[in-house]
């Protein structure tokens, strides 16, 4: 067992050795302040959060060395569990909501992720992906255009988070049912906003009751729990309405001639039932809005930082186009440059703080035995600022994922999770953020607005703690032909 001597003592470094905490504070203390400035990305270095420790009911083993990480999933077992966000667990019990992929544990959640696999995360199905989202991003590069005719002045400088949450609705949702929703034209339509605003308000609301039970939350009907169900509820009622409808459609009208999207696809195969098809079609909505627009958020904010790297970006895209010569999913096969600046986004910016694993099994790390059960959990934020793990790591340098010795990248890259229990969407969002980027990069040159460095902020998801004000400039040669 781990001595209980370390119950406060910080993360298991490369020596094998927990750390001391520094100082005269409270072990208690100190943990609370090492927890908000992490969240708060101040702490993000190998001592930043205890081996072991318990914060309201939960208590967790605390892993950041890539062959740790390794030997966790190695031993993962056949059906891998991950913490669930206690007011995302309370909500669906209380109210009695179908459970998808998220959720779900053991063999209903296996049965239900082989399902998935086949229709999201196979190579055979990506490629159907591919002229559903291409045009949403080419429909992005018209807003900003637009952008640069109301402005006159020759540029757009502003900030865009609303529109790249717009562009990731309008992405996911063309996916799933095959139709667009119209979130990029001049006017919105007010009830899609109003589920993409609920989305960010579940995000936020769940962070507040991390740390206490959310029944607590329930009982004393908090505006924070009041919040949170509300945000829920219209998660849950417009992907309601959507899958409704557009089941609807499928079953009484469509000629299904090209790819139908992931919902037709799901109902005509039969391997699980309506209410499981819904369950993961409203979790895959409600996951693929913020994850992605808040990742390309953080990549422009690094390319407009580097403009050496974007150049570098933006010739190897164009040296694509001209190769693949009108061929999209050619194109994508020549661009390792732009997909490996995806995974530098996500190392110094992941979507979340941790990846965690239930234990099946007893394991011994280190020469500590960690029982079954014991919830361990990867530092992923603090790994990828480890100048043990990675050379210069506050440079953003999309090469480092290139190079020829494979120990420098292993078990490192972990934007999305890892084997058989990674991020469902993986494969789609992988996509529409290369597509996105392709375009932005023939179209426009990306600058800040304001040279000033962006923290982080932890909203469940880790953000950018204020707005972010780009400058886009029209890239002066003939459009690309499409």
């Amino acid at each position: 067992m781990l001595a209980k001597g370390f119950l406060f003592a910080h993360t298991m470094g490369r020596s094998g050795h927990p750390r001391a905490p520094t100082g005269n504070s409270h072990p208690w203390k100190q943990w609370l302040l090492n927890l908000y400035n992490f969240c708060r990305g101040d702490g993000a270095h190998e001592h930043s959060l205890p081996p072991r420790e318990k914060l309201g009911s939960v208590e967790s083993v605390y892993i950041i060395d890539p062959e740790d990480v390794a030997l966790l999933f190695k031993f993962e077992g056949p059906t891998p569990e991950r913490f669930c966000i206690p007011p995302w667990v309370a909500y669906h019990q209380y109210y009695q909501r179908p459970l998808g992929v998220l959720l779900k544990k053991s063999g209903a959640w296996k049965k239900d992720r082989l399902a998935l696999n086949q229709e999201v995360m196979a190579p055979e199905a990506i490629k159907n992906f591919i002229p559903l989202l291409d045009p949403v991003s080419q429909d992005f590069v018209k807003v900003l255009q637009r952008r640069i005719k109301q402005q006159g002045s020759g540029k757009f400088s502003g900030d865009i988070s609303d529109d790249l949450f717009r562009f990731a609705f309008e992405s996911i949702t063309n996916v799933m049912f095959g139709e667009r929703l119209g979130m990029l034209e001049e006017r919105v339509d007010p009830e899609a906003q109003r589920f993409i605003d609920a989305v960010y308000q579940m995000f936020h609301t769940s962070v507040p009751m991390l740390t206490f039970p959310p029944d607590l939350f329930r009982l004393f009907k908090t505006k924070t729990w009041k919040d949170h169900v509300a945000a829920w509820d219209v998660i849950f009622n417009k992907a309601e309405i959507y899958t409704q409808n557009f089941y609807w459609d499928l079953r009484h009208k469509r000629d299904v001639n090209n790819y139908p999207g992931i919902l037709h696809r799901l109902l005509k195969n039969n391997k699980l039932l309506f209410e499981d098809v819904k369950a993961n079609i409203t979790e895959m909505l409600a996951g693929g809005v913020d994850t992605t627009s808040v990742t390309l958020q953080w990549h422009l904010y690094e390319m407009a930082r580097s403009l050496r790297v974007q150049e570098m970006l933006r010739e190897e895209v164009l040296a694509a186009r001209r190769q693949a010569q009108g061929s999209v999913s050619a194109m994508l096969q020549l661009v390792p440059l732009l997909k490996a600046s995806i995974k530098e986004t996500l190392r110094l910016h992941p979507i979340s703080v941790t990846l965690q694993r239930y234990l099946e099994n007893d394991l011994v790390l280190r020469n500590y035995m960690i029982p079954a059960k014991t919830l361990v959990q990867v530092s992923t934020y603090a790994m990828g600022q480890d100048p043990t793990f990675f050379f210069n790591p506050i440079k953003f340098d999309p090469t480092r994922w290139l190079g020829k010795d494979k120990d420098l990248i292993h078990f490192r890259n972990l934007g999305f999770g890892w084997g058989v229990r990674q991020c469902v969407g993986r494969r789609i969002a992988e996509l529409e953020m290369t597509l996105f980027l392709i375009h932005i990069l023939e179209n426009f040159r990306v600058e800040m607005q304001h040279l000033s460095d962006v923290g982080t902020t932890f909203n469940l998801i880790l953000m950018p703690d204020k707005p972010i004000f780009f400058t886009f400039r029209p890239f002066n040669q003939d459009p690309p032909q499409v």
